[in-house]
């Protein structure tokens, strides 16, 4: 095991591999299924060694990184790499595998499908929660029992967001590349994003307070795709891994004295300004089964009603028929492709 680093809010795993932590629109938890919403910039990532006396004492074991993110804010992982060098990885909410809905393992397992391969895999919005469709990844307090940590286990004890990522064999040999995707959206200068908490209260090291997990989301159109090349293509030994926390505005500002990212705008805001969607043309690609364990984690709106709280965010529906989508094609290597008769 070698060691990774930060280069522009991104984390290199090797040359060929990199990932970003996104800040997107949190979709309306309503019961439809949504496209895929846009980019608005990556989450700043600080190293846990840099604030050795300012994080809390358990982080210093885990080691890692730390992202900050608002309550019921969500994101999603843009995955960079080469076509011609893929990488398999795990990626856990609270140590659920976010694939599976089983507890956290290092070791890929060849009965059940843990894992994604990147590419075909260019992003991932939320857990294994459907077929054909996730839950997408949204940012709640540990010890109320939202997230999807919370649910399956019962206890809350790890939060953030854990990743490992595995080279293939050196004799492994791919195609060369031939696409790229970008879900990138810039803010339009006219639609500022509000601005966020100055609020301040004293920092402890020694609770959890201002820690975050992951819980879920509304529903988005998504496909977890099946490993193209075969497990033994992934060589178990080289690998990098990296444990991300997730704090709250307030507790990230206490620890870097920097101010965190404003809060983004809404879905409902976005959609009004008619500004595009994404989706991807892939119905060629086979993907894993839905978890029965992620299948059964509740929302934050299910929660919030079971518990008879009011709603944490406006779960009106979008109208979309205005917006754009931009539509993106999955090639498949081995595809025949037909031209004009």
């Amino acid at each position: 095991m070698t060691d990774l680093t930060i280069q522009s809010d991104s984390l290199i795993f090797w040359k060929s591999f990199s990932l970003q932590f996104q800040r997107t629109l949190r979709i309306p938890d309503d019961g439809h299924i949504y496209p895929l919403p846009p980019g608005l910039g990556a989450f700043p990532i600080c190293k846990v060694d840099d604030y050795p006396n300012d994080v809390p004492t358990s982080w210093l074991k885990h080691g890692g990184v730390f992202i900050p993110m608002y309550q019921s804010e969500a994101l999603w992982m843009n995955f960079h790499s080469r076509s011609h060098k893929p990488n398999a990885l795990k990626v856990a909410v609270g140590k659920i595998n976010a694939v599976s809905g089983k507890p956290w393992q290092q070791k890929l397992l060849k009965s059940e499908a843990d894992y994604l391969v990147v590419p075909p895999q260019p992003w991932l919005d939320g857990i294994n929660a459907g077929n054909g469709f996730i839950k997408q990844f949204v940012a709640m307090p540990l010890g109320m029992g939202y997230t999807v940590e919370g649910q399956v286990t019962g206890k809350e004890e790890f939060g953030g967001i854990q990743i490992i990522v595995y080279e293939p064999k050196p004799d492994k040999k791919f195609p060369k590349p031939e696409y790229e995707l970008c879900r990138d959206k810039p803010m339009a200068a006219n639609m500022a994003m509000p601005k966020g908490s100055t609020s301040r209260r004293k920092a402890t090291k020694k609770k959890k307070a201002g820690e975050m997990g992951i819980a879920a989301g509304g529903k988005m159109k998504q496909k977890i795709y099946e490993d193209p090349h075969g497990i033994d293509t992934w060589d178990e030994d080289n690998y990098r891994r990296v444990y991300v926390h997730i704090v709250n505005s307030m507790m990230y500002r206490e620890i870097t004295g920097s101010e965190p990212p404003n809060t983004p705008v809404t879905a409902q805001t976005y959609a009004q300004h008619n500004f595009p969607w994404y989706d991807l043309y892939d119905e060629n690609m086979s993907e894993i089964k839905a978890s029965s364990e992620l299948s059964q984690v509740k929302t934050i709106k299910e929660m919030d009603i079971e518990k008879g709280f009011e709603p944490q965010q406006d779960d009106s529906s979008i109208d979309l028929s205005n917006s754009d989508k931009i539509k993106y094609p999955i090639k498949n290597p081995n595809q025949v492709t037909d031209g004009n008769w």
